[in-house]
């Protein structure tokens, strides 16, 4: 079995590919990124009226279904949690590279870092988790004496998951509460 740091560093790596990919893709994404933009403005109209409660409610249980998703799902060839980590990894970059064109560095940090100190990491745990997950269960399936492995690895793997969930957390409460106010 691999251990986990590994994981964590393939994980780090497929969100860095993706970051990098989205700071240096071409005009060509603005029509993909003005859909998404669109999606985000009719979600924030939906959330503005709501408690603020509500809404780091709503943040917290959206990023633990995307990374519960990512796990459950990991098992078919792992392609949810590459894809979370490569795609989120290119509309960061995609948007950091606007807003900081449009506004300026200053304004992005403020918009992302107060958050993401924890958003990020918990996701790349999650899909670490996810990844370690998946690979032990497509293994199990070609090589019996694989299937013992499972349940370890499940309760291992848990564990980090229980870590990326527990960091969601506060990540959405300093989305609600604190950025806002930050970027003003």
């Amino acid at each position: 079995m691999m251990s986990f740091k590994r994981w964590l560093f393939l994980s780090v790596f497929l969100f860095l590919a993706g970051l990098a990919w989205g700071m240096s893709a071409s005009g060509d994404t603005s029509t993909l990124l003005d859909e998404n933009v669109d999606a985000l403005k009719k979600l924030a109209d939906f959330l503005s009226p709501l408690p603020h409660t509500s809404v780091a409610a709503f943040i917290f249980l959206k990023n633990v279904g995307a990374v519960l998703v990512g796990f459950a799902l990991s098992p078919f060839f792992c392609l949810v949690p590459v894809a979370a980590l490569v795609l989120n990894g290119g509309l960061l970059g995609l948007v950091s590279v606007m807003v900081v064109q449009e506004k300026s560095l200053g304004y992005l940090l403020a918009g992302v870092l107060p958050h993401g100190i924890f958003e990020l990491p918990a996701l790349i745990i999650g899909e670490a988790a996810a990844l370690s997950f998946g690979t032990a269960v497509m293994l199990a399936l070609v090589k019996k004496e694989r299937r013992k492995l499972l349940l370890p690895n499940l309760k291992h793997n848990a564990r980090y998951l229980a870590l990326a969930v527990i960091m969601l957390f506060p990540a959405a409460l300093i989305e609600t509460y604190v950025t806002p106010l930050l970027v003003r």
